[in-house]
């Protein structure tokens, strides 16, 4: 670190606070300033420490504290500001720059919940900077004081164990998806007609999550190849080699959900046109049973309507009718009107109304 160390910068209580500072010797805490000033001084003046400082949303304040004292570079320190970024890593000379995203299920919303860590790595130093509840780095800490020989390798050992806990942190969110994806398939085949939003909204849960995990593969095999490079030791490349295989599974297990839920979307659509061509069917089939039956009651209406129109005629009892005082003019009417009868009943019925 530079010799000039700058002056601590103003701490509230509100956002921007320093969670946790330790220096370390051989693995263990000797010390644990309240204060970046306080921090600067023991790292000065003793020899073969360790520092770790962990911030929660800092200010530009603490983190140009922090540029100055470590010498970590404008573009590094920019990012850890704005946050938002996807998971990389960079050197910037001595300094080590990652930037690692965790993931958390909620299980009442049913939804996942992703937030920003940032690490700069350098001698003598490991500084971390989250921008949301995950991960627990309380946890990574306290694992990393109960192995003393660990944490005495470094701030590479403490990277590795933040990094482990992030990909341990994906498998609830695997699990998560998995039960809402196996509920999802028994909405698609129980015919629910809001599935589809909700597959649309697991899947773009879950092409969030592969742009969490899927950068973490090369991030670890850049991390592998510079600890190889600065020769860290064999037991703690196992270490982050094991990390990546459990990443493995868990982007393999991801790939799986977005091609399953593609394949839901299409056999959902397919489900739906099934019924959408069903229920034409049955419209279909009804309205010809309903043209059926207006076609026999426009026939009955007609053959009815005959007889109706005959006998009203006759029953004008106007003086002068043809056939109104013949003596077979009774026995004509009731003939004719059988007779137009039985004449529509058979051309209807050669047409299929009847």
């Amino acid at each position: 670190m530079s010799e000039t160390l700058p002056a601590e910068p103003n701490r509230g209580s509100g956002p921007g606070s320093m969670i946790d500072s330790a220096v370390y010797i051989d693995g263990r805490r000797r010390a644990s300033p309240t204060t970046l000033a306080d921090t600067y001084r023991r790292l000065r003046t003793q020899e073969n420490a360790m520092a770790w400082i962990g911030l929660y949303r800092p200010d530009a304040a603490q983190l140009s504290s922090l540029a100055r004292a470590f010498r970590l570079h404008e573009l590094a320190v920019e990012d850890a500001i704005s946050a938002h970024q996807r998971p990389k890593l960079e050197w910037y000379g001595e300094t080590l720059f990652v930037v690692l995203r965790a993931a958390r299920y909620l299980d009442t919303p049913e939804e996942l919940r992703f937030s920003e860590l940032h690490v700069f790595l350098g001698p003598g130093f490991v500084i971390t900077v989250r921008h949301g509840e995950a991960p627990d780095l309380v946890a990574v800490r306290r694992r990393m004081e109960c192995d003393p020989r660990l944490l005495a390798a470094g701030p590479e050992a403490v990277l590795y164990a933040i990094l482990d806990r992030v990909v341990d942190g994906y498998a609830p969110v695997v699990a998560g998806l998995e039960n809402d994806i196996d509920e999802i398939e028994t909405q698609v085949f129980g015919g629910e007609p809001m599935v589809s939003r909700r597959i649309y909204q697991l899947t773009r849960e879950v092409i969030e999550f592969q742009r969490s995990v899927r950068p973490l593969g090369p991030v670890l095999g850049a991390l592998d190849a510079w600890l190889a490079r600065h020769d860290s030791g064999e037991e703690l490349r196992r270490y982050l080699r094991d990390v990546a295989d459990h990443l493995t599974r868990v982007v393999e297990r991801v790939d799986g959900f977005r091609q399953l839920l593609q394949n839901m979307l299409t056999v959902n659509a397919t489900m739906v046109g099934q019924r959408q061509n069903e229920e034409m069917k049955s419209l279909t089939e009804a309205s010809y049973e309903q043209n059926e039956e207006i076609k026999r009651v426009s026939a009955w209406a007609a053959i009815l309507f005959a007889p109706t129109l005959i006998a009203s005629v006759y029953g004008m009892n106007f003086t002068h009718m043809p056939e109104l005082a013949w003596r077979y003019g009774y026995l004509f009417a009731l003939g004719l009107m059988i007779l137009v009868c039985t004449g529509l009943y058979v051309a209807f019925k050669r047409r299929g109304w009847l």
